[in-house]
C-alpha cells in the first residue's frame, strides 16, 4: 500500500512515496528448524487479534455499528448495497433487467464502443452506498481497503484471471499532498493482496491538475480531463493486459482517457475495475 504520511510531506517526498517496484521479490524459505514456530506464531497472532477486538469491537464499514469481525458490514448494510452481477453489458457492465444471453452488450457501447474493453464494479453507488465510498474517499476511512480489493477480487475474476498489472487512477501531486493517500491505488494493492496481478503504481501520471468531476454532464466531464493523463517514461505496456482500477465508475470519461493513453502504447486489452458505479435511472 502507499505510505500514508502523519504529517503532510514535500512535493520530492509524494513523488519518491509514489515510486514503487512493480513486484517485491518473495522472501527466502525459512529453515527446516524454524517450522516448529509456526504453529505458536499463529497462536499469538490470533491472540493479538482476539484481544485487539476485545479492546477496540470490529465495526461496520458502512454504519459503524458493532459487528462479528473486522472489514465486513453489518447485517442491515449488507441488505442496503445493491451488488452487481449478473446479467449485465459484456462491455461496460451495465446491469441489464433480464438476461440478454452470452456476450451482450447495451445500447450506448453498441452505438459507441468506450476505449476500454471491459468494465466491472462491485456496487452500484447510490443514496445507500454513498457513504461507504466517500468514508473511505475522502474520511480518513482507510482499514475498509483490505475488504474492498477481496470484493473486488471476487467481482472481477474474469477480467483478473489473465492479466498482467493493475493500473489505479493518478492524482495529481497537489491533491496527493492535501488528501495524503490515493484511494485508487490503496484499492489496486488490496486486490493485489487478495491474490490479484501485480500493481504498478506509477505508470500512469496525471500531468495536471483538472477541476472537480462533480455536477458536470458525459461531454463535459470528458473535455475536463482530455490530455490530463500520460505514461511515465520509460515504462513499455507493448502487448500487455492491462486492468486500470479506481473507487467510481460515473460515465466512464477518467478511465477512458486512460485506456486512450495506453492504447495509444501499445496495450494489448484495457479493462476497468472500481468498487462502485453510477446506474443511471432507465439505463438498466
Amino acid at each position: 500500500m502507499p505510505a500514508i504520511w502523519p504529517c503532510r510531506p514535500s512535493r520530492a517526498n509524494l513523488e519518491a512515496g509514489q515510486a514503487r517496484e512493480v513486484d517485491s521479490p518473495l522472501p527466502p524459505r525459512c529453515h527446516p528448524n524454524m517450522a516448529s514456530l509456526a504453529i505458536p506464531s499463529r497462536w499469538l497472532r490470533r491472540s493479538a487479534t482476539s484481544v485487539a477486538n476485545l479492546l477496540l469491537p470490529p465495526r461496520c464499514l458502512c454504519c459503524g455499528g458493532g459487528i462479528g469481525g473486522e472489514g465486513e458490514l453489518c447485517p442491515s448494510c449488507w441488505r442496503s448495497i445493491t451488488f452487481l452481477g449478473e446479467p449485465r453489458c459484456a462491455c461496460c457492465g451495465r446491469p441489464f433487467p433480464y438476461d440478454a444471453g452470452a456476450g451482450a452488450r447495451c445500447g450506448a457501447c453498441l452505438g459507441d464502443p468506450p476505449p476500454y474493453d471491459r468494465a466491472r464494479a462491485v456496487f452500484r453507488y447510490d443514496e445507500r452506498s454513498r457513504r461507504l465510498v466517500l468514508g473511505f474517499k475522502h474520511g480518513d476511512r482507510t482499514h475498509g481497503a483490505a475488504a474492498y480489493g477481496r470484493w473486488m477480487r471476487r467481482a472481477a475474476g474474469e477480467i483478473l484471471a489473465d492479466a498482467d498489472l493493475l493500473l489505479p487512477v493518478p492524482l495529481h501531486w497537489t491533491r496527493l499532498f492535501a488528501r495524503r493517500y490515493n484511494q485508487a491505488a490503496l484499492l489496486a494493492h488490496a486486490v493485489r493482496a487478495a491474490g490479484g496481478p501485480p500493481v504498478a503504481a506509477d505508470w500512469l501520471v496525471r500531468r495536471r491538475r483538472t477541476p472537480s468531476q462533480g455536477h458536470r454532464n458525459r461531454t463535459a466531464r470528458a473535455e475536463n480531463v482530455r490530455g490530463a493523463f500520460a505514461l511515465k517514461p520509460g515504462r513499455r505496456v507493448v502487448g500487455h493486459r492491462l486492468v486500470l482500477v479506481d473507487d467510481v465508475f460515473t460515465t466512464g470519461a477518467t478511465v477512458g482517457e486512460c485506456a486512450r493513453i495506453l492504447r495509444r502504447a501499445g496495450a494489448a486489452r484495457v479493462d476497468v475495475l472500481t468498487l462502485a458505479r453510477v446506474v443511471r435511472e432507465g439505463s438498466e
